[in-house]
């Protein structure tokens, strides 16, 4: 939801993870509005100090594997995750494109509640067990404990927290999670994606101001700061999603009854697999100069590839060229159906990363290139006259 670059913190099952400045912020901030509640509760200064840098960092633990959970979801369906970032609400699961179909929203969009879900089931039976369900409710809510420990009021508070992230994230509202199974609900029914994303969307933009109305509230009424401002800017933060989902569902409209196919070159230049690397080299590479790379073909048409440049080189000049190319061909993610929506193709990694696509057909055929170029040419011809 917030653009801008983040500092990488880690990598996890091939994800790259970052951090908004934001978070610093509010990791502050969190720590220092839980310290003197958490050292009242335990009677001990330094105890309330480290048990709510835990719980704060324990939090956003907690976000992190409600995103992992969107992003294993996410790969289940063949969409590579980008990354995940966290800001200072939050995070966000960054896919290399939309899903195609109300399954996959659905499907992606649940996996993360579920985990929630289950940090919560399992943490609060842990806790009932340690100390019992009233202690437990009332170190969840810091309602006068004097009798549970660092680790049982940490654990308490941890999970109350991923009981209100569970709630605010199932408001069927958009881009909450909630919003995303309403769209995918939407989607089924109507058989219009474009439909189903503005409806959610809509009621994103309603919830915001529902949200922004009670953080003004709160401010003037309750003379409440933090809760007021908290609220206000979420709801802020959270229309401006929901607006520009509106917007982008306008955008691809626009661009229906676009294909790959309609835009790509079905007549690229190829390599037989079965071509040793030194002749590919010969016939191709020092041919046709500043070619980056050739599509790999085995003799059905089936694409087996990327050859590129400085692998080909290396094979036919340091190891003798004698390997098929098929051997030498890289490229997993560098291919796109022939049938898919342009709109697919406006958010692809690979696409900007590579600078062309391989679409291929249902069985696995090339049927021909799609390059950043042809998208772009595409996307103004369409936009000037539709």
């Amino acid at each position: 939801m917030l653009g801008g670059s983040s500092i990488r913190l880690a990598t996890i099952f091939g994800i790259r993870v970052g951090v908004n400045v934001s978070w610093f912020l509010i990791l502050f901030l969190a720590i220092f509005w839980l310290q003197d509640s958490f050292a009242d509760a335990l009677d001990d200064d330094q105890q309330g100090f480290i048990v709510a840098v835990l719980t704060a960092l324990g939090f956003f633990g907690s976000i992190l594997l409600h995103e992992l959970g969107h992003a294993v979801a996410a790969r289940r369906e063949g969409i590579e995750v980008n990354g995940i970032d966290l800001f200072f609400f939050g995070g966000v699961m960054k896919m290399s494109r939309d899903t195609t179909t109300p399954g996959q929203e659905f499907r992606i969009a649940v996996a993360g509640p579920l985990v929630t879900l289950a940090i919560v089931i399992v943490g609060g039976l842990v806790c009932i067990a340690l100390i019992g369900w009233s202690t437990f409710n009332d170190a969840a809510r810091l309602n006068g404990v004097d009798i549970t420990g660092p680790f049982e009021l940490w654990l308490s508070f941890l999970v109350s927290a991923n009981v209100l992230l569970l709630v605010f994230n199932l408001v069927p509202a958009f881009p909450l999670d909630g919003g995303r199974i309403a769209r995918a609900a939407a989607w089924k029914v109507t058989k219009d994606r474009g439909k189903a994303t503005r409806l959610s969307a809509y009621l994103g933009q309603a919830f915001a101001a529902l949200l922004i109305g009670w953080g003004i509230y709160v401010l003037v009424a309750q003379d409440d700061s933090v809760g007021g401002l908290w609220a206000i800017v979420l709801g802020y933060l959270l229309g401006s999603s929901a607006r520009a989902a509106i917007a982008q569902s306008a955008f691809t409209e626009r661009l229906k009854g676009v294909t790959v196919a309609d835009i790509m070159d079905d007549e690229p230049v190829t390599i037989p697999a079965d071509l040793p690397a030194h002749q590919a080299w010969e016939e191709y590479f020092l041919r046709y100069q500043g070619w980056p790379w050739f599509a790999v073909v085995e003799a059905d048409g089936r694409y087996a590839g990327l050859a590129h440049r400085a692998a080909v080189e290396h094979a036919a000049v340091t190891e003798g060229g004698a390997m098929p190319v098929r051997d030498v061909a890289a490229g997993s993610e560098d291919r796109v159906r022939d049938d898919a929506p342009l709109e697919v193709l406006l958010g692809s990694e690979a696409l900007r990363r590579v600078g062309a696509l391989m679409a291929v057909d249902a069985e696995g055929r090339l049927r021909g290139v799609v390059t950043v170029e042809q998208v772009t040419r595409a996307l103004r011809t369409r936009l000037t006259t539709a």
